[in-house]
């Protein structure tokens, strides 16, 4: 029995309240995840203009031709595009913040191996390696985000943050490849991207919480169909641009990518857990959007490598040199990239996206009007302007996607617009890159000529150009001035051609994508 008068009986100790501190990184702390999927994001485009900015050097060094150079950068691309739509789902089996995690592992690998690579060979394998890490990282974060933040407008406000935040990996790639090819050697480049690792993995173990929306099998055949489908296409595009697009290999890729198609769509069709509802793409929005995220890592990507090779083949600048040239670009990009998510809030999503392909394209046209000898003083408003034109395009692209389906979808969409942004991406590098090599190869026999350079010296150049071999020689004035016009025409062909993308590409976004997030 219990007394009806008992004791007040002293009141139990309060738990003192947390610290701002042990707030900020306490488990599922929402602005650590943020800070971790950032951190993510950074690592996976610092690995490609960390590349890109290492290129002339690694040429230089390995004796690369210029064909087989287009694959050190294509090769991380290759990879993600492939396998970023399976990580998605695996992702949502397995867990996101496993997956997120086991990407950054990756990556650090990938990093590791390149950084110690003998041989061209050895680094397309560490590049591989990175790309599967990257592969894990980016639908795997987005969804992280998407699960983290579900109102809508946080939601879009919190993407156009992680996209930017790419744009920061984007910036500083060069500025430190740059600084520290002046004292070391460019295996060297890669161990930025170790050190961002680390941290990355401190961070997520620390304030993020685990997601996993799904306990459904895993779609097994989806995921075989979707990889080959999407690996054997983007194969078929590199190697295209090096043996012709009617050779037999290239052939036989895209055979193979067309029956993996098929294949997966009718598997995913019939599944009653797909790896990517099909019929997500009834949506022309949806659709249309995907095109749009494409298109602009198409341009963001390849224009990139086109003015990095512009600035150290024909202006002969040193990598340091080069990176602060393009901060300009990319932190116009990084700066209108933060500021997208207000915009989109109070716009919706059409305008920003279509008048930044619009000013994409207007600074690609004008980009493509300068000569080798242009100075920087000439060209800075239009860098500035194109990077501020894709942070209009790459970040609400990304939002719009996420905002055109439901919360319990987010990891599928991230996944598809992540697939599209990469492939986007190695479209841009391989193309691009690959339109400026024939173009200056076929332009160098006629710029040589105009110098007055002699027959015997005409072949020994173009063969030279051709093995990759001619970046470490002293070359007389009239030869290192037929190359720089020659390399310069190949810069300002795939700029026209990224213009002539952005302008079309500007009138679908009018045409089809929704404007508002959609209420689910």
């Amino acid at each position: 029995m219990t007394s009806s008068t008992t004791a007040p009986t002293a009141p139990a100790p309060t738990a003192p309240a947390p610290t701002t501190t042990a707030r900020l990184f306490a488990r599922g702390s929402r602005p650590v995840t943020l800070i971790a999927m950032c951190l993510g994001a950074m690592i996976t485009f610092l690995q490609i203009t960390a590349t890109v900015s290492a290129l002339t050097t690694i040429q230089q060094d390995l004796r690369v031709d210029p064909t087989t150079l287009i694959w050190v950068p294509s090769a991380y691309t290759l990879m993600v595009a492939s396998v970023v739509l399976s990580a998605a789902t695996l992702g949502s089996r397995y867990g996101r913040k496993r997956m997120f995690g086991a990407g950054v592992v990756a990556m650090i690998v990938g990093a590791a191996v390149v950084a110690g690579a003998p041989t061209v060979a050895w680094v397309v394998v560490g590049q591989l390696v990175a790309g599967l890490g990257g592969a894990l990282i980016l639908p795997n974060s987005l969804a992280i985000l998407g699960a983290t933040f579900t109102d809508p407008h946080r939601r879009t406000e919190v993407i156009t943050v992680w996209s930017a935040a790419s744009g920061i990996g984007l910036a500083v790639g060069p500025l430190i490849a740059g600084a520290l090819l002046r004292h070391h050697p460019w295996h060297s480049v890669y161990l930025s991207t170790i050190v961002l690792g680390v941290i990355t993995l401190v961070v997520a173990a620390i304030g993020v919480a685990e997601s996993r929306p799904s306990a459904a099998r895993l779609d097994v055949p989806g995921l075989l169909l979707g990889t080959v489908a999407i690996a054997a296409a983007v194969y078929a595009m590199i190697q295209g641009g090096r043996d012709g697009y009617a050779s037999p290999v290239v052939l036989a890729a895209w055979i193979a990518a067309l029956v993996a198609l098929v294949g997966f769509v009718l598997v995913e069709r019939r599944a009653s857990a797909p790896m990517l509802d099909v019929r997500l793409f009834r949506s022309m929005s949806f659709s249309a959007v995907t095109v749009v995220a494409a298109v602009s890592l198409f341009g963001f990507t390849g224009v990139a490598i086109l003015l990095v090779l512009f600035h150290e083949r024909a202006q002969a600048l040193s990598p340091l040199d080069t990176g602060w040239r393009m901060l300009v670009l990319f932190g116009a990009y990084v700066l209108v990239a933060f500021g997208a998510g207000r915009v989109i809030r109070r716009t919706g999503f059409k305008a920003p996206i279509a008048l930044g392909l619009v000013l994409g394209a207007v600074a690609s046209f004008g980009l493509a009007t300068q000569g080798p000898t242009a100075s920087f003083g000439h060209r800075w408003a239009l860098f500035a302007l194109f990077g501020a034109a894709s942070g209009l395009v790459v970040a609400p692209a990304t939002a719009a996607a996420l905002a055109s389906v439901a919360p319990a979808q987010a990891g599928m969409a991230a996944g598809a617009v992540n697939a599209a942004r990469q492939v986007g991406s190695v479209l841009g590098s391989s193309l691009l890159g690959t339109l400026l090599t024939t173009t200056m190869v076929a332009d160098l026999p006629d710029r040589l000529a105009a110098h007055q350079v002699g027959e015997p010296t005409r072949t020994a150049v173009r063969a030279a150009v051709a093995a990759g071999a001619t970046g470490d020689q002293p070359l007389p004035d009239p030869v290192r001035a037929a190359l720089a016009e020659a390399l310069t025409a190949g810069v300002q062909a795939g700029l026209r051609v990224n213009g002539i993308v952005f302008l079309v590409t500007a009138v679908l976004t009018l045409v089809l994508v929704r404007n508002r997030p959609h209420q689910h």
